[in-house]
């Protein structure tokens, strides 16, 4: 049974289950859940726990070791299992799937995990303990949603702030969960319950952001220039490679010129996303850019692309300027919708 981390609370109050997964891309709001599942185990009788971490080498015979032996203080028993890298390997897919077959209400088993690629999501294993327990995942919310995000914490410390001022503190923090909640709790350090005006958030919150390519490919494909423009200088910043970032942005580019000329020739948007891989909530933003662009502008923006590409390898005669102005430049050709 999977559920989402706002259901786990509710869960739990219904009596808890001898398995728990908790795993996704966001390390604040795992610890959390994590803490709340340790928490309801103490409350409900589980008052001994046992911490088992799977590094390379790990004797997954501890795991039944853990499971099978009796509290020494007659009372139920928690195993708090992390694997850091996600994949348990022969040994421990046997021992998980053991522990399915043989669960007990005397034991609570908690399985930490970081966030699965879908390879390891379809593996065997993972469907077992699935089926078996609870998996609660738990990924940071994009930043169309931060703002809500924040605005729920700030409910939890008896604050509210405008939609400008979340929006504000959302844009300082965006890729970083831990530090959008230290900078919480800092307001409510600094300033008394009630409304928050946004000079008050802007003295105190710090610019923490941080940025990956994916949120560069997203703000591409949406078209929003100051997401956009933040996020280069963010990479530019943080020491990424020109090569990643402008990989990155051609290969967008290339799926929506493939995608408009797909769409073109007549070919179903079905067929034609599947072919160019194009999944998930990604489908809702190339539609609509592909909608937006016109053809021109895709044919400029691979133009400069493969300017931007000669200039990085030194084989640009004329030479291109900066490349990272090169970036923002390619941005501004799709974002003229």
């Amino acid at each position: 049974m999977q559920i989402k981390g706002e259901q786990l609370a509710a869960q739990l109050e219904q009596g808890i289950k001898p398995l728990y997964v908790v795993c996704g891309d966001a390390p604040l709001l795992v610890l959390e859940a994590a803490d709340t599942i340790r928490h309801s185990a103490r409350q409900q009788g589980y008052t001994e726990r046992e911490v088992l971490t799977a590094l390379a080498g790990f004797d997954w015979g501890q795991l039944a070791a853990a499971t099978d032996n009796l509290s020494l203080f007659g009372g139920r028993k928690l195993v708090d299992l992390r694997i850091p890298n996600g994949k348990p390997g022969k040994d421990g897919s046997a021992a998980l799937a053991s522990y399915c077959q043989r669960m007990s209400p005397d034991n609570v088993l908690l399985l930490t995990l970081p966030q699965l690629d879908w390879k390891e999501e379809k593996a065997a294993w993972f469907t077992t303990l699935a089926q078996a327990g609870i998996v609660v995942r738990l990924n940071a919310p994009p930043l169309a949603e931060l703002p809500g995000w924040i605005a729920g914490r700030l409910r939890r410390q008896q604050q509210q702030a405008d939609e400008e001022g979340l929006r504000f503190m959302a844009e300082r923090v965006e890729g970083n969960l831990l530090a959008a909640h230290q900078e919480i709790q800092k307001l409510a350090l600094l300033y008394p319950d009630g409304h928050l005006s946004l000079e008050q958030i802007r003295e105190a919150v710090l610019n923490v952001a941080r940025y990956n390519v994916d949120d560069l490919r997203e703000a591409l494909l949406a078209g929003d220039l100051p997401r956009l423009t933040r996020t280069l200088e963010g990479l530019q910043q943080e020491g990424e490679s020109p090569v990643l970032v402008l990989w990155a942005m051609t290969e967008e580019i290339r799926t929506l010129a493939q995608a408009k000329a797909g769409l073109a020739r007549g070919q179903a948007q079905d067929s034609l996303f599947r072919e160019l891989r194009v999944w998930g909530p990604r489908q809702g933003l190339v539609r609509r850019a592909v909608q937006a662009l016109g053809g021109r502008a895709l044919k400029e923006a691979l133009e400069l692309a493969a300017r931007l590409d000669r200039s990085i390898k030194g084989l640009d005669a004329g030479g291109s300027g900066n490349v990272w102005e090169g970036f923002l430049r390619l941005g501004l050709l799709l974002a003229r919708r």
